[in-house]
């Protein structure tokens, strides 16, 4: 049974199509990160499988359950961490949890609370009020609220924003334990970072569709390879008339060259064969940045056309 199932869901308010066809599956026990810029429908999408909405057409199943139909039950099975953060600014830290605990059906409450506020370092101002809380204290208090209980599939809608580095990387080893417990992890981000670093699949959503979904290393693999190779200063004049003469493509910025996969296996033996020094000759690491960008330059371009 997969954890979810999307299937051509499609959803708008009024005139303004939110989501216009959006199919995805989720694997048990895997991190699954949707990512995309601001208004790309990722909250729509997250807001119709936790139950809070209802699709316009298109089919839906979480955990092998309709999010309508059998909500409540779905209920049970799921936490969801939103953007906007639902903590009780007049309780303490402990109060908050305490609430969720006991609404979520927690067998040790305290037990459970004591082992939450050390695995996301709360202890020290658990038993202060959360008007008193900086921002990172307050999302790192709202999260552990979302995994108590232990519940088998956790939404994360955009966790970090707006958190210092220091804690967002604690974020992100809490999410690798997640996984690593067993538990399903769908989570939005704007990070491509973030999303290289946790997902064990990512979907790119632009515009209300899906516009690619692989894990990163097959996504960044779509992108063209290639390698950079610097040469000894004093004869960079030399290896650029060796490329040039040889009709090699490349770019060049002082002494550093970069080539394609192909040209890389053509040039290489030339410099090599002339007494050129090579310095390095590495394979360059494809960035989510560069995937990204090309999509949504790809999706700009389909739009105009």
């Amino acid at each position: 049974m997969n954890a979810i199932e999307v299937k051509n869901v499609k959803k708008g308010f009024g005139k303004l199509e939110v989501l216009k066809d959006v199919t995805l599956t989720v694997q048990p026990g895997e991190i699954y990160t949707l990512l995309g810029e601001n208004g790309a429908g990722k909250s729509t999408l997250i807001n119709i499988l936790t139950t809070l909405s209802q699709a316009d057409a298109g089919a839906v199943k979480v955990m092998g359950l309709d999010p309508i139909c059998d909500g409540k039950h779905v209920r049970r099975l799921i936490s969801l961490n939103a953007q906007t953060m639902t903590l009780d600014e007049n309780f303490t830290g402990e109060a908050n949890l305490r609430l969720i605990a006991k609404l979520r059906g927690v067998a040790d409450v305290d037990v459970a609370i004591k082992e939450m506020s050390q695995r996301l370092e709360l202890s020290a101002f658990i038993q202060r009020k959360v008007n008193t809380y900086s921002g990172g204290m307050r999302r790192r208090l709202d999260i552990a609220m979302s995994l108590l209980g232990s519940p088998k599939l956790v939404f994360l809608d955009e966790p970090t924003t707006g958190v210092d580095p220091k804690n967002r990387l604690a974020l992100w080893q809490l999410i690798r334990e997640m996984r690593a417990n067993g538990q399903t992890v769908f989570l939005t981000t704007q990070y491509l970072d973030e999303a290289d670093a946790l997902s064990d699949h990512i979907a790119f959503i632009h515009d209300g569709r899906i516009v690619k979904v692989g894990t990163p290393a097959e996504i960044k693999r779509q992108v063209t390879t290639t390698y950079s190779l610097k040469v000894a200063e004093v004869q960079r004049d030399e290896a650029t008339n060796l490329l040039k003469n040889a009709a090699i493509a490349f770019t060049q910025r002082e002494s550093e060259f970069e080539l394609d996969e192909i040209a890389a296996k053509q040039g290489l033996p030339i410099l090599l064969a002339n007494g050129i020094q090579v310095q390095h000759f590495n394979l360059n690491e494809t960035k989510l940045e560069t995937v990204f960008l090309n999509l949504m330059q790809q999706e700009v371009n389909h739009a105009n056309h």
